[in-house]
């Protein structure tokens, strides 16, 4: 009626540019199908409406080729249709159907007898998907951190279509050389891989990450120091010079990795692991000393069990009445002192990161360490002082650059993240292709 026709007349006047005399919208019902194919130089021969899928055949428009082993001309020899796992049309999963045209060579002396068409455009060679929805999957996959069976489950293909898409766009995104870029800081640590074998055995990658920027620059496997140590040594030396810190938790293979690949490089022990490594001795000792007192684990009644959560809670932080609670019990439950000697060692490791100068710290810690191995403390607490004897050097170069291993622990929980996403992963170019991607 005259109102729709109004209505019709407003809607397209909305959508015609006020410069061009022609409407923005396309008439032509084939160049409209190939708009919504969104293929360069195809032409949409038909489309299937089937239960599970759209079905859409297209063929390309391109000249006819040379024999690319002779140079001469060639003779059409039939089509080959390709069916392709495709990005979903309007909600629904749909299927490119390639119509590749075959070539002959009439040249009985060639070495190719026929060949077909190929366009990088459309999908890649012997592919099972189209480059659109290859780059689309690896996007969901490596930045969203989907799993794949969530974005086969969305394209209608198998797993391992979609995780070899992801492996074939995403390999050439890490291997990029202008990928890490200058680093300054360098941090080493290890996640668990998977669990392997009628044993279980347990296998473990090391992760290197830039921890001024908090970026995963690799993922070596294992956790010894011939893999990394291997890994840096294919870096190129200016880039290994440039790096001038170092961070690690207090282990010795990643500390020999440093002393070997970059002896220049200033090693800095992680905070988090000395105050760690304190608090793992004065639960030791806690638990000697309950055994050795009461003949057995602690239970809910014991002093010694009742604080072991207040000890490791830092000393200014507890209000009266738990600061009160805590010297109450130990007095109860620790009669010759020792596990208060160890708590008393754990609040001095804390006070290493409280001191501002450089040198006033190195001090420090050199002295503490003498002092934690007189023969009045605990055991453990004399096996604390010779580690921090041993790593006085490292535990004190955090003070002059306050560079720590956070970022590369914060790298190993997104790892971890992928692995529960996937259910664990036990092919290590799979775990290295989505861990760098992510």
């Amino acid at each position: 009626g005259p109102r729709a026709r109004a209505g019709a007349r407003r809607i397209w006047v909305c959508l015609t540019h006020p410069e061009l005399e022609e409407p923005l919208l396309e008439t032509n019902p084939t160049r409209m199908c190939e708009l919504l194919v969104g293929l360069p130089d195809v032409d949409v021969v038909g489309v299937g409406d089937w239960p599970l899928f759209l079905r859409i055949a297209v063929s390309t428009r391109a000249p006819r080729p040379a024999c690319p082993s002779c140079g001469g001309g060639v003779w059409r020899h039939g089509v080959d249709e390709v069916e392709l796992a495709d990005l979903p049309c309007f909600g629904r999963r749909t299927r490119l159907v390639w119509l590749k045209q075959r070539w002959r060579c009439p040249n009985t002396t060639c070495r190719i007898v026929t060949f077909v068409e190929s366009d990088a455009r459309i999908a890649a060679d012997r592919a099972a998907i189209t480059d659109r929805a290859g780059r689309w999957a690896t996007f969901q996959v490596g930045f969203h951190g989907r799993s794949v069976t969530e974005v086969a489950a969305d394209l209608g293909c198998d797993w391992h279509t979609v995780m070899d898409a992801v492996v074939h766009y995403g390999t050439p995104l890490i291997d990029d050389p202008n990928r890490i870029g200058d680093v300054t800081a360098i941090g080493l640590d290890e996640v668990l891989f998977c669990r392997s074998g009628p044993f279980r055995r347990r296998a473990w990658s090391t992760q290197v990450v830039d921890v001024a920027r908090g970026q995963l620059l690799d993922v070596v496997p294992g956790r010894d120091a011939a893999s990394t140590c291997a890994w840096f040594a294919e870096q190129p030396v200016e880039w290994c010079e440039s790096i001038r810190w170092a961070t690690l938790d207090l282990s010795g293979p990643y500390r020999a990795v440093f002393d070997t690949m970059l002896p220049h490089a200033v090693q800095i022990a992680d905070p988090f692991h000395v105050v760690k490594l304190a608090n793992f001795v004065l639960d030791e000792t806690r638990r000697r000393v309950q055994n050795e007192t009461c003949g057995h684990r602690g239970r809910k009644t014991d002093p010694l069990y009742r604080i072991r959560k207040l000890m490791t809670i830092a000393h200014e932080r507890l209000d009266d009445t738990n600061d009160a609670k805590l010297r109450g019990l130990l007095d109860a439950g620790d009669p010759g002192g020792q596990v208060r000697t160890a708590w008393h060692a754990k609040e001095v490791v804390r006070e290493i990161y409280t001191i501002d100068d450089p040198v006033v710290a190195a001090e420090f810690v050199a002295q503490l360490g003498i002092d934690l191995q007189d023969e009045s403390c605990p055991p453990e607490v004399q096996r604390l002082g010779r580690t921090i004897v041993r790593w006085r050097h490292q535990i004190a170069a955090w003070h002059h650059a306050r560079h720590t291993n956070g970022p590369t622990e914060a790298v190993n929980n997104l790892i971890k993240r992928i692995k529960r996403v996937a259910f664990g992963i036990t092919n290590w170019t799979n775990y290295r292709t989505r861990a760098l991607l992510y």
